[in-house]
């Protein structure tokens, strides 16, 4: 699969049937509720700062909304953050620009509807807007924001790794024994692409942030204590159901073999290290939170398990495999019965940056 083709699959399942993102983000929602106290003090601290929102503007982004009704939480909660600060301290609030990003095969339809009701509804947020494109693209004017605000999108790399795929090397071979000599390669491979990737991101971010912008993020990790031994929790789940769709003759091995999850999660400390050699962002507070009883109240079922892979991969599982998604649904369930949820992370990162 072409690396351009597979960023521009790479958005969550459409609409808000059954299958649907919007009806499968539950654990998404919890990490964005995590992430209320760092927004607010952000907030708090923006709104203190004269220099900073002179002429009295904020503009605040978050990127890699995807859709459904976590699309707004955060730029809400940072809304309601400058309502409750400048009453606390008396004084006008400034006027507001919100702006939401994710890719352009993202369903934006029920997130514009949203979004201008949320304008309508406060008198202070005078611009609502939508940014199409990759957020490892730059995206706005240099200085022209104060708050950058994503969540649960950073581990979603921009491609496949180069190393892999340009020298044909399967991300999950089926043969254990090749697996196995070949898994540092795999993982090293993964790992440089995130490096690049994020690093991109902190240094587009640093352009368009204004001078003492701030950003808060949150990703799929895991601690620095946990050595990556395995996969990605997403690619190996996947992994694992469709090495045994090739078993039985559903799908081919050769189109298996060339299949990459464009997903990396990354250690708290490897998170540290990129941020600090790139240089543009000194880290105020990283949190790292446990998400084992969300996962477990979130796929808690066979069909809980399968909807939140669809809700997540079918739009690029299609693009690769063509229509297997009867098959693949039936193979995850087996899986679901047999090993329970493995899917859980490590860990969620969650980190509050100030731009140097």
């Amino acid at each position: 699969m072409a690396s351009k083709q597979m960023t521009q699959m790479l958005h969550m399942n459409q609409g808000q049937g059954e299958t649907s993102y919007a009806r499968n983000s539950s654990i998404q929602t919890a990490e964005q509720k995590r992430m209320k106290p760092l927004i607010e003090a952000v907030i708090a601290e923006l709104c203190s700062s004269t220099s900073t929102l002179v002429p009295g503007k904020m503009v605040i982004v978050d990127m890699g909304c995807s859709t459904g009704p976590n699309a707004l939480t955060l730029v809400s909660i940072a809304v309601k953050a400058v309502q409750d600060h400048c009453f606390q301290v008396q004084q006008p609030p400034p006027e507001v620009c919100l702006l939401l990003n994710d890719l352009p095969n993202n369903d934006f339809n029920t997130v514009v509807k949203s979004l201008v009701m949320l304008r309508q509804s406060n008198e202070h947020v005078v611009v609502t807007g939508i940014t199409p494109g990759s957020f490892y693209e730059r995206l706005y004017t240099s200085g022209s924001l104060h708050l950058v605000c994503s969540s649960n999108s950073l581990h979603w790399l921009s491609k496949a790794p180069e190393d892999l795929f340009k020298n044909h090397i399967p991300a999950y071979d089926m043969d254990k024994d090749a697996r196995r000599q070949r898994h540092r390669i795999v993982l090293e491979a993964y790992a440089k692409q995130f490096r690049k990737d994020f690093t991109n991101f902190l240094k587009l971010r640093a352009k368009e942030l204004v001078s003492k912008g701030r950003m808060v993020v949150s990703l799929v990790g895991r601690r620095s204590d946990v050595t990556a031994t395995k996969f990605s929790y997403l690619s190996r789940t996947i992994s694992q159901i469709l090495s045994v769709m090739v078993s039985e003759g559903v799908i081919d091995k050769e189109t298996f073999d060339s299949f990459y999850v464009p997903v990396y999660e990354p250690s708290s400390k490897e998170v540290r290290e990129i941020i600090k050699e790139e240089g543009s962002f000194s880290i105020r507070e990283m949190q790292v939170h446990d998400p084992t009883t969300d996962m477990n109240n979130a796929l808690s079922t066979p069909s809980k398990f399968v909807n939140l892979l669809r809700a997540l991969c079918e739009p690029i599982l299609v693009q690769h495999f063509g229509d297997v998604m009867y098959e693949f649904v039936s193979t995850a369930e087996r899986h679901w019965s047999m090993e329970g949820n493995l899917l859980g992370p490590y860990a969620m990162l969650a980190i509050s940056l100030a731009k140097a």
